[in-house]
């Protein structure tokens, strides 16, 4: 977009849609991290897709269309290339004369304009739709238009199949890995993992069976599968795309592997383990383009936000992020660092992977077998005079006390444990070794925290709960007022599952004078907590419930996710 075009189009938008304040909180997203005005304002929640639309049909002539219910010939698809289409968000409409009718999700593009003349040789005239829109119809052109079973269908068994271990050529092997069956199956695989949000795609072996399932919003959901007899071909293409070895069968294996898939960049970090009926594989979705790196989307408002807020811009102290795998501890600990990721802020991570690469943000990957742990790690870190140091966790007595020190330091130290509640992670510190004291002294903030799927938008309906059963899990309704909560009833856009997508939920345990004073004296972890709540803390139990009741998730899922709590 020229420049001048540029600040015509701001004018435009502070007189008709949004304020100063807005524009230069765009701007400023913008400049760290690129993307267009149109898009980050939608992001932010500034306007609407459809205000946004509607606007800039309005300042630029150009009218806006709904190409949801369009029907586009697969002859007009195919006049832009599918790299192109892809890489500038395109979609070709129709053809009239020399004259090339496309959806733009971003009509200020001239660049793309100027590009598409030259690749087709038309005239094109833009028209706006919304990038959802936009999205769809290239998935729906240039998705796989085969399933697995359709791939091997015609394949002879004889071609990949191995039948006992010490028959294996390895020559013979790595030949079938390179088969168009194998690789078209494994590229599916992937394709279908991303395209589905999945964050783990597991390849089970059986005795007569493989079995493809993929983890969606933290539920697992079996998919077709593979036949039996591409087990080790399959697992050894994905082990030669990890650079593993594909001799060694009898011991577990890690390594990591980036596609590039609709313009972006998706890693994947993967598992062998040996089983009883040949490797079980699990690759980790690590979608840096899909990650909300903010505090407010990611589910931390209103009193809450203020409390964590309060702590990462404290100038030194611990914070601790607790929490059972999968339950988001990572992002969340990304969001703060995102947030006070500033040019006068040296940062300093390790972590065990890394799963997410961050510019501004040093970060170290634990080597055991080097003996680089997390330990030997921030003993390094504590020397590249840091302002802030994240570990990926703490699973021993020797790494909570160089944290501590370092929190007692001058330092901002971030990090995690395992622990169901956060009063627990202060019994589990003791449970270390650690003395109550340095505790006492160092520890700013524990956060706990799960993650429960939302309510699928397009299926929404309510549904009453009776009084007594609300009453049973602890919630206390308003006395003549309706118990009205929501559910999904499934549909085509959740795949009828009646979920799409995950929020957080967070018990955040500020570390006041009160609280200090109790960890001194060694109390117990209710009593932390009941003086915790007195100061206004809300469990996990309430904070899910306060989200059920404004219809982001259902009561059963909270209950999934606090049982134990």
């Amino acid at each position: 977009m020229s420049q001048a075009l540029k600040n015509h189009l701001t004018d435009y938008l502070v007189q008709h849609l949004i304020t100063k304040e807005q524009l230069d909180k765009t701007l400023e997203v913008q400049s760290k991290k690129g993307g267009s005005i149109s898009k980050i304002l939608v992001e932010q929640g500034f306007v609407t897709e459809k205000q946004l639309m509607a606007g800039l049909g309005e300042f630029m002539g150009i009218p806006p269309i709904d190409i949801s219910k369009m029907k586009i010939l697969p002859e007009i698809m195919e006049l832009i290339p599918k790299s192109i289409a892809v890489f500038y968000q395109v979609v070709p409409i129709s053809k009239v004369g020399n004259q090339l009718t496309v959806a733009m999700a971003d009509p200020l593009n001239v660049l793309a304009i100027d590009d598409l003349k030259v690749v087709t040789g038309y005239d094109i005239q833009p028209v706006i739709s919304n990038y959802k829109d936009v999205q769809q119809s290239l998935d729906n052109y240039y998705a796989p238009t085969k399933d697995i079973q359709e791939i091997v269908k015609d394949v002879p068994i004889s071609e990949v199949e191995i039948e006992r271990e010490e028959e294996i050529n390895l020559n013979e092997l790595i030949e079938q890995t390179d088969k168009a069956p194998v690789v078209r199956i494994v590229n599916l695989v992937l394709y279908q993992g991303i395209k589905n949000k999945a964050s783990d795609i597991h390849i089970e072996p059986y005795e007569h069976m493989l079995r493809l399932r993929y983890r969606i919003d933290g539920v697992l959901f079996e998919s077709s599968p593979p036949p039996k007899h591409m087990h080790a071909a399959i697992v050894s293409r994905i082990k030669i795309l990890s650079k593993l070895d594909i001799a060694e069968r009898r011991a577990p294996q890690d390594g990591r592997f980036r596609i590039r898939m609709e313009g972006k960049d998706v890693d994947f970090r993967v598992s062998t383990l040996p089983t009883a009926f040949g490797e079980k594989v699990v690759m980790r979705i690590l979608d840096k383009g899909s990650m909300a790196l903010d505090l407010e989307k990611i589910g931390i408002i209103g009193q809450s936000l203020a409390v964590f807020k309060r702590a990462i811009e404290a100038p030194h102290g611990m914070i601790l992020i607790t929490g059972p795998t999968g339950s988001g501890k990572t992002t969340t600990l990304y969001s703060a660092l995102s947030t006070i990721n500033l040019p006068g802020v040296n940062i300093i991570t390790v972590e065990d992977p890394i799963e997410y690469q961050f510019t501004g943000i040093n970060q170290v990957a634990v080597r055991p077998e080097v003996g680089l742990t997390f330990a030997s790690g921030l003993r390094s870190i504590l020397r590249q005079d840091p302002d802030v140091v994240m570990i990926g966790e703490i699973r021993d007595k020797e790494t909570a006390e160089i944290a501590i020190q370092a929190a007692l330091t001058g330092h901002l130290v971030l990090s995690t444990l395992h622990t169901n509640d956060s009063p627990g992670a202060i019994t589990r510190l003791e449970d270390m070794g650690v003395e109550p004291f340095l505790i006492s002294s160092s520890l700013l903030m524990v956060v706990a925290q799960r993650l429960v799927r939302k309510i699928c938008s397009h299926c929404k309906k309510p549904v009453e709960v009776p009084l007594a059963a609300l009453e049973r899990i602890g919630y206390s309704a308003e006395k003549g007022k309706a118990t009205v909560f929501y559910k999904g009833t499934g549909c085509k856009n959740c795949k009828n599952v009646g979920y799409a997508g995950r929020l957080g939920l967070y018990e955040i345990l500020e570390v006041n004078k009160n609280v200090q004073d109790l960890i001194v004296e060694r109390a117990t972890a209710e009593k932390i907590k009941d003086e915790a709540l007195k100061r206004g803390m809300k469990t996990l139990r309430d904070v899910g419930l306060e989200k059920a009741k404004e219809g982001l998730t259902t009561i059963e899922e909270v209950l999934r996710v606090t049982a134990g709590d």
